[in-house]
């Protein structure tokens, strides 16, 4: 191991990384030193994510170096004109973030592969809007999201603009193998310049977006904005600006932004964790909407792809939505603004099933996906006709794109569209509480949930021991249809199957009497399982609101723990 250390040390560019591992070395830590160089950091579909440190299992100059070189071989290799065509490069404010983006560019400018760099911090969605506008072969944005401010990432975008996906993910991943056994070749940004391989995306090409965005028809129906108020934090990310810029466009003047939280910056000083869905992010925002007594708390996580909000209740506080919830709102409200018989809006499968519901009620086509944005866009395209056009998906995790101005979750115009829904119907006198309420009345009290459960390390595989003896029930509900990804088939209660048209992942869901569903994603190196739980309440006549919720959440109670018993 110490020869691969020794390497290491001699041919990482950042004298930071490299008085990090020479400290490793002289105080003998190798537990740690094993830590770093037992593996690559592994390419994925997500492309690269991780804490940022010294050695190959982590993210540095060297790492980002080797994986711009062996992205750039394999476009040149499976893209047409990709040199001419070139990639565009956005980053995050993330401490390494601008260097990352700055090597990327180095490296790729060397193979003459023309780059389109943004000149500063951008968000993900205006660097991924730029493959399509520019027609380039991909995108990189270095960027890691919501994760704690040790992670940095790689995000790579396909030339159909959406992130990747198979086979391309494992073909960037064994070219970057190879191109770790070799000399990095760089060319300096001047030079680039000078050949005209380096292009600055400037602040003009920011406001290509923008405009792109104002001119989306979807975002056009301004029903009285000055109806509402918004408090709004871009939760130390890049997103503030635009975000400001765009609802000012769109007709919303009361806007407040959460001062402290406004500029980017990388160590996120008053969140423990920048995800919006964590305890207490969202705390600084709901305490200025409560100031101002905005209808509306909204988020966006670091590199704005994602949007949160917490909706002010009757009572005065504030309640967050979840993601199946503002996707539903979005999904009812933008069917019932167009010609819904001719539109196409999907989910994923652990979200919410409640949208296959309204968009049957519209007249509308679904589509529903494996997790991840990837495939939600990806598949979108697949799927978008002449007779049915891509309107609208999402995933529970905060993520929605509407339109296709950019294919993938853009949480700047997810921002604008749920303010201009609810500047609607405050406007005609109603909340978002009184919609949420129609909705459900029509179609069943959807509520769902979510569960990590780890398991005894000497457990044998659950997803193997769930299959080698398909449960009967669960919390007392008969399965009545098993969905297994793995395999690619649907089984009912009678024995009879169906095959499943999604790519195969280790997934079982179970369907039961009622209409409540469980989905179990085992992990395939630990006795670990994700669990995502449904239930479907039902109103009793002239059963208030709340007291329809408090039955169903108790239903929930109900699955989960027996659910997670039925598991130990």
């Amino acid at each position: 191991m110490m020869e691969k250390v020794t390497q290491w040390l001699s041919a990482d560019p950042d004298p930071k990384t490299r008085e990090e591992l020479q400290y490793l070395i002289d105080h003998k830590e190798y537990e740690e030193l094993e830590d770093r160089f037992k593996c690559r950091l592994e390419f994925g579909t997500a492309g690269l994510r991780g804490k940022v440190g010294c050695g190959p299992n982590r993210m540095n100059r060297l790492v980002i170096q080797q994986t711009a070189l062996g992205l750039g071989e394999y476009l040149v290799k499976h893209v047409d004109n990709a040199k001419q065509r070139g990639v565009v490069i956005g980053y995050d404010g993330r401490t390494d973030s601008k260097s990352f983006a700055h090597d990327t560019a180095a490296v790729l400018t060397a193979l003459g592969i023309k780059v389109y760099l943004t000149h500063k911090v951008a968000a993900t969605p205006i660097a991924a809007f730029g493959v399509k506008h520019f027609n380039t072969a991909a995108a990189v944005v270095v960027t890691a999201s919501h994760n704690p401010p040790e992670y940095n990432g790689f995000k790579v975008y396909w030339e159909n603009g959406a992130q990747i996906i198979p086979p391309h993910d494992s073909g960037i991943a064994q070219e970057i193998d190879i191109a770790a056994t070799r000399v990095i070749p760089l060319m300096p940004h001047s030079e680039a310049e000078r050949q005209g391989l380096l292009v600055w995306l400037r602040d003009d090409y920011y406001q290509t977006y923008r405009a792109a965005i104002n001119s989306n028809p979807l975002l056009s129906h301004h029903t009285d904005p000055n109806s509402i108020s918004i408090a709004y934090t871009a939760m130390h990310g890049v997103g503030a600006n635009m975000a400001e810029d765009l609802l000012h466009d769109a007709g919303f003047k009361k806007v407040m932004s959460v001062k402290e939280q406004r500029e980017p910056d990388g160590t996120f000083p008053t969140v423990n964790f920048p995800n919006p869905e964590e305890a207490g992010a969202m705390d600084m925002v709901i305490e200025l909407a409560d100031s101002i007594s905005a209808e509306l708390a909204c988020a966006n996580d670091p590199d704005a792809d994602r949007f949160a909000v917490a909706v002010r209740k009757p009572d005065g506080s504030y309640q967050m939505l979840t993601g199946d919830q503002v996707g539903t709102l979005f999904g009812h409200y933008l069917l019932s603004k167009t010609d819904a018989k001719s539109q196409l809006v999907g989910n994923t499968i652990v979200s919410s099933s409640l949208l296959n519901k309204v968009a049957k009620a519209h007249g509308a086509k679904y589509y529903q996906t494996l997790t991840g944005f990837k495939w939600l866009t990806n598949i979108a395209m697949q799927e978008q006709s002449d007779e049915h056009k891509f309107l609208f998906a999402y995933e529970e995790a905060l993520g929605y794109t509407v339109g296709n101005t950019v294919w993938d979750k853009d949480g700047l115009s997810a921002l604008v569209a749920f303010a201009q829904l609810s500047a609607e119907l405050y406007s005609q006198g109603k909340t978002i509480w009184d919609q949420l309420e129609e909705i459900y009345r029509e179609h069943g009290m959807y509520i769902n949930a979510q569960r990590s459960i780890a398991l005894d390390p000497d457990y044998p595989p659950v997803g193997e021991l769930l299959r080698a003896d398909p449960p009967k029930k669960i919390a007392g509900k008969k399965i009545l249809v098993t969905e297994d990804l793995k395999h690619s088939v649907r089984t009912d209660s009678n024995g009879k199957t169906q095959a499943i048209n999604l790519p195969s992942s280790d997934v079982l869901i179970y369907h039961l009497e009622g209409g409540s569903r469980v989905i179990v994603r085992p992990s395939g190196t630990e006795p670990k399982l994700k669990c995502y739980y449904e239930v479907v309440g039902s109103f009793a006549k002239n059963e208030s609101f709340a007291s329809a919720q408090e039955r169903a959440e108790e239903q929930m109670s109900l699955l989960i723990s027996e659910h997670q018993n039925s598991l130990r």
